[in-house]
């Protein structure tokens, strides 16, 4: 089955202490309530088992499930990397990071990650396939941001 892969970074200043991001990052139950498209997160050790809605890439219905095992440099950053159960097989992935840097007015908070799909359909459909998966990767982004903000009672600022 062909693989389809999309990637993402983005940068912003929160008006919130490193301390109160890291907490709010690092807590399964409310990450899957601040992300649109999760139907849960469930914390087995140093692993998180996401569980996604129902989604449509070019009119395939999908409902992506992976396993992240989950790194911590407290206070500075988060990797996950996609780590499912011996002897099973994950149809979906995500990889990428979480950083937290003190700054003037704020925590500066950089986020990359990689969302890989194996997709019955045809490799000449990447482009689109692609594109679709950016447009929701996107959406994604821009209510996780807005959410966690609402939720940490804060704002992005420009630094100074």
């Amino acid at each position: 089955m062909p693989r389809f892969s999309a990637d993402t970074r983005a940068e912003a200043v929160v008006a919130a202490p490193r301390a109160d991001i890291w907490a709010a990052l690092t807590d399964p139950a409310l990450v899957a309530d601040l992300t649109p498209f999760v139907r849960r997160i469930t914390e087995d050790g140093d692993h998180w088992r996401w569980e996604m809605t129902g989604l449509s890439v070019l009119g395939v219905g999908i409902s992506p499930a992976f396993t992240e095992r989950m790194t911590y440099d407290e206070p500075r950053r988060i990797e996950f990397r996609h780590d499912p159960p011996a002897g099973t097989t994950e149809r979906s992935a995500v990889e990428g990071w979480y950083e937290l840097d003190e700054v003037d007015g704020g925590t500066r908070l950089v986020t990359a990650l990689e969302i890989t799909l194996d997709l019955p359909l045809p490799r000449a459909s990447g482009r689109a396939v692609r594109g679709t998966m950016r447009k929701v990767i996107d959406e994604m982004g821009d209510r996780f941001s807005r959410n966690l903000l609402d939720h940490l009672g804060a704002e992005e600022v420009t630094p100074t």
